[in-house]
């Protein structure tokens, strides 16, 4: 069974690697928390029209992305 959540194939690249080590690799510390904090933004508006408690889902996943992002700057 695909986790769309916490493992989605799609964001996996050839030789497994996902998007979010593209994106911590590549991106600022603000940038990466300004990512989160829109994603879960976006997962949160839309999860009535489009994919309800998987969104809401997605949605705790960007927080808790930013929530560790915050914890390693001692916030």
């Amino acid at each position: 069974m695909t986790d769309n959540i916490n493992n989605p194939s799609h964001y996996q690249g050839r030789y497994g690697m996902e998007s979010i080590d593209a994106l911590r690799n590549f991106m600022t510390d603000e940038q990466l928390k300004g990512f989160f904090m829109g994603n879960s933004l976006k997962y949160i508006l839309r999860h009535q029209k489009k994919n309800g408690l998987e969104d809401l889902k997605k949605a705790r996943k960007n927080l808790d992305w930013l929530i560790e992002e915050m914890d390693k700057e001692g916030r």
